[in-house]
């Protein structure tokens, strides 16, 4: 196995640049210390979840009787909820009028942290298939952890990427986010749309028959 094709292949599909409109969205109304919180667990969860895939991809995924077509259904479903909010220029996790503003905004850095940016944002049925794919070629433990190895090195690309968002968020301006929100948003619900059709069609063969005919 070519041991440099897995890292390559990661910062390929994780693109933690092309986050950066949604990661600023998710975070307009957060404070620095909010901010920073929310780049740490999003950057770390995304580093776990690469080397759990690696180490763990392919048993959870036997063990649970689950199937890839499965999981992305369901990522789909979540980038097409976010996608959504963001079409409306919504925040990206209403808060309820009961819940105090203190605790809501604590439970909104750690929730939008994890859910939707690190997943399935960053690390989504693509690469969580990618890394089980390049595991299954592994034929010694130090390739398997170098694997391990290379979620240290997203979050790190992801973390600097993220700290950067400041200054790209300065030169776009509040009008320059908003119009990038709702684009990203269009974005987003057609690649929803494209995972949840690509995850149907791999459950319901029969629903690529009758498209072609």
């Amino acid at each position: 196995m070519d041991i440099y094709k897995p890292l390559v292949a990661l910062l390929a599909i994780v693109n933690p640049v092309g986050v950066v409109p949604f990661f600023i969205h998710f975070t307009s109304s957060f404070t620095s210390k909010q901010r920073r919180r929310t780049m740490m667990v999003s950057a770390f969860t995304a580093g776990i979840v690469i080397a759990l895939s690696a180490l763990f991809g392919l048993k959870i995924i036997e063990f649970f009787g689950i199937s890839l077509a499965s999981f992305q259904v369901g990522g789909g479903c979540l980038l097409l909820i976010s996608s959504l909010q963001m079409l409306n220029a919504q925040p990206a996790e209403a808060r309820k009028a009961e819940v105090s503003e203190g605790s809501s905004k604590a439970d909104a850095g750690a929730s939008i942290a994890v859910v939707p940016l690190a997943i399935p944002l960053l690390t989504g049925p693509a690469t969580i298939s990618t890394m089980v794919i390049y595991a299954d070629k592994t034929r010694h433990w130090w390739e398997l952890a170098v694997l391990c190895g290379y979620g240290i090195v997203v979050a790190g690309v992801t973390l600097l990427v993220f700290l950067a968002s400041g200054r790209i968020a300065r030169v776009l301006g509040q009008t320059g986010i908003n119009i990038m929100t709702r684009l990203m948003g269009l974005i987003l619900a057609a690649l929803a749309v494209e995972l949840l059709a690509d995850g149907l069609i791999k459950l319901f063969p029969v629903l690529a028959a009758r498209s072609i005919s």
